[in-house]
């Protein structure tokens, strides 16, 4: 009777939903894993899940009210994680065919986001070999039962789901060393909770999830600014998105994909919104290639308008793009401060308060966003990724770190690059950080001083870039930082120990590709090891495909819920060409993402970059097609051999090294002839190689091996 009236109130105060198959929960031997957010996490599960279990609580929980008040109603079981009888104890609860709730984490979450996952409560399910059902509970954390006081905006009755997600086992290793078998079955029940993490997310597009973090971190909160913009609360982002949407939805049609050459600022933030809510794709165009480049991506994503700044053209000296990029409406953000109506302020001014009655049409499952990337013959493709599939890369990472809304992040990576995208902007955003952009990346002394200042605790960045900001920081200003990352090219040995060295922080290095949103691992505190770029994320299945003449891994093959839903290329123009690969029998799997990278996975499941198959090298984190190095070589000679290469850098990660048989061939003739056929002069040489005769195979072609190896000779 009194258990049914507790339900009633809860349900009625709470709103408790319970999602999922119930009949998961009838097995033999059962234990129900669940993350741990507050104190009010066992009645939850006591009272709305259909079974009588077991909790296991931790030992110095026991003593709180709400547990004394329950323990008549519930059976609980204090629990010691350092002690090896408990082991026993749960294990013989099970046995008995009582189901047992575990927590995992041991412990109440004080960061919003798992923590340690106890190896001996992982070892219970193995021995028994029971049956686990993960279960997440959602919502909880706002109550003021959490321990997230100051970290996230409790309220008095929060909403709350349960999430009973699918069925699954751990099977005990076949290893000897019993701690080695501890730590094997602790990393997987930590899979399956990661894994629960991601099954429970909500299908949201872009705008809709940052009217979610509005509401859980708070409309007044600040969250967002750059070197020109004072600091703007979540309810004056919207004012500013909203504003910009009345404008774009006079200038573009619904679906249609809008070109946007903006900086890292604020008001390009607002711009992609904007586009989002009207049901706009942005497409985000890369201001640092040629107009050779940019006419391809203009032309393969069908595009016809071009959001920008003149300013910004200005005093980036980009202006000779729009005499040189054809075809395209030019649309200045300058030009449209006065063209807001008075009923236009006036419905900004409701909807900025009440948006959750703003009218949407846009899917999780449309574009949502459009990046670019070098193609095959150094012409970029267009990577379409969905609402669904960016979402779904920002809660991967989320599974696996703590980002906290104490934390700010220094974003100095263009937003028109997926890493810079992702990780810099949506992952702050949607999790109540605070974010400064800055516009360029390369002020490498400026850098530190914005950390400094700024208070940051999260950088990411290329190893280049990296590199050149501990050179030139004091050994104070990165003090407050807790996370480095490095990302879009090879971490050097060199770069890791400068900044251990010098600011005792250990770089933790990441892997990724534009068509995957870019995360496809992180090497995080809870799973770290060394020379590796991480396991790959909760949701992400891998395949390795065996390369001719190497022992040790293969192409990396890949698929998972971040996966871009397609490919634009410029000559089929607005044509999706959906993601396929071919495995090693010849047979094809849509859905999968070919990385064209050679890699190893250990015993572990870390991942150990080898190599890259495809012709590209990358360039302080940008790909350079090296047929572009030949072909600008053979702007200058075309009677000549020219074949290029790539060595190993220590401050850039790869350089490039061009062979060429003419003796007429110069770095100044090289840039000269890239402007001229509108290519980006990161794909001029600096090493320049004249010798004799090329290295050719017997069909007359260049001998690409025998040129690597000359290249990594000097």
């Amino acid at each position: 009777m009194i258990i049914n009236a507790i339900k009633y109130i809860l349900k009625f105060f709470f709103h408790v939903r319970v999602k999922g198959n119930l009949n998961h929960l009838n097995h033999d031997k059962l234990i129900i894993t669940s993350n741990h957010v507050s104190f009010l996490d066992g009645i939850l599960l006591g009272i709305f899940l259909p079974v009588k279990p077991v909790f296991a609580i931790y030992s110095g929980y026991m003593d709180h009210w709400l547990i004394k008040l329950t323990r008549r109603y519930f059976d609980f079981l204090a629990v010691d994680p350092a002690d090896p009888m408990a082991v026993k104890n749960l294990a013989r609860q099970v046995n008995q065919g009582r189901p047992l709730v575990i927590f995992p984490e041991g412990r109440i979450t004080v960061t919003g986001s798992l923590m340690k996952i106890y190896d001996s409560i992982a070892f219970v399910a193995a021995i028994t070999e029971a049956t686990i059902v993960p279960v997440w509970i959602e919502g909880a954390e706002f109550t003021f039962t959490s321990r997230l006081k100051g970290i996230f905006r409790r309220k008095l009755f929060p909403k709350i789901t349960i999430h009973v997600l699918t069925p699954t086992s751990i099977a005990m290793p076949n290893v000897t060393d019993s701690s080695e078998r501890r730590y094997i079955v602790g990393e997987k029940l930590h899979q399956i909770m990661m894994e629960s993490r991601m099954a429970s997310r909500p299908k949201l597009t872009l705008f809709d999830a940052l009217l979610e973090a509005e509401v859980r971190y708070g409309a007044k909160t600040p969250i967002i600014k750059d070197p020109t913009v004072k600091e703007l609360t979540y309810r004056q982002l919207l004012q500013q998105i909203l504003g910009i949407s009345c404008i774009v939805e006079q200038l573009s049609s619904p679906k249609e994909r809008v070109g946007v050459l903006l900086p890292n600022a604020v008001i390009t933030v607002s711009t992609l919104y904007a586009l989002s809510l009207k049901n706009r794709i942005p497409a985000l165009l890369n201001y640092t290639v040629g107009s050779q480049a940019l006419n391809c991506a203009v032309t393969a994503a069908e595009i016809t308008t071009i959001i920008t700044s003149r300013k910004f053209l200005q005093k980036g000296k980009l202006t000779h793009f729009v005499e040189e990029v054809k075809g395209v409406k030019w649309i200045y953000l300058e030009d449209l401060k006065e063209s807001l109506t008075v009923k236009n302020k006036l419905w900004i001014g409701f909807y900025q308060f009440f948006p959750r009655f703003l009218k949407r049409t846009a899917k999780p499952d449309q574009e949502a966003m459009v990046l670019f990337t070098s193609g095959s013959e150094g012409s970029p493709k267009g990577v379409v990724h969905t609402h669904t599939s960016l979402l779904a890369n920002v809660e991967q990472i989320r599974s696996i770190v703590d980002p906290m809304p104490t934390d700010r992040f220094m974003s100095t990576l263009p937003i028109f690059h997926a890493f810079g995208l992702t990780v810099c902007l949506l992952l702050p955003l949607y999790s109540g950080c605070r974010v400064f952009l800055y516009p360029n990346p390369l002020h490498y002394k400026m850098v530190p001083e914005i950390v400094y200042d700024q208070s940051c605790t999260v950088l990411f960045g290329t190893p280049t870039f990296l590199n050149n900001y501990a050179r030139n920081a004091h050994p104070y200003d990165f003090s407050r930082l807790r996370y480095v990352v490095a990302g879009a090219e090879k971490l050097s040995e060199s770069t890791r120990e400068l900044w251990y060295k010098k600011f005792g922080l250990r770089i933790l290095e990441g892997y990724g590709v534009t068509e995957c949103s870019p995360v496809i691992s992180l090497n995080v505190p809870l799973a770290f090891k060394d020379r590796t770029v991480g396991r790959p994320l909760p949701g992400i299945v891998t395949r390795l495909i065996p390369i001719p003449g190497i022992d040790q891994g293969g192409r990396l093959q890949i698929q998972g819920p971040n996966l871009m839903k397609g490919y634009l290329l410029a000559d089929n123009p607005g044509k999706l060409v959906a993601p396929s690969v071919i495995d090693e029998k010849g047979r094809e799997h849509k859905n999968w993402y070919d990385t064209g990278d050679i890699v190893d996975i250990d015993q572990d499941g870390f991942i150990i970059i080898k190599g890259r198959q495809k012709r590209f090298a990358k360039i302080g984190g940008e790909m350079v097609s090296l047929e572009s190095v030949e072909a600008i070589a053979h702007k200058v000679d075309a009677e000549a051999i020219h074949g290029a290469s790539i060595k190993s850098d220590s401050t850039k990660g790869e350089a490039i090294v061009l062979f060429s048989s003419s003796k007429n061939i110069s770095r100044e003739g090289l840039n000269q002839a890239a402007r001229e056929m509108g290519i980006s002069t990161l794909a001029v040489p600096r090493d320049i190689r004249i010798i004799d005769q090329l290295p050719l195979l017997g069909t007359g072609k260049v001998d690409f091996v025998t040129l690597q190896k000359m290249a990594q000779e000097g």
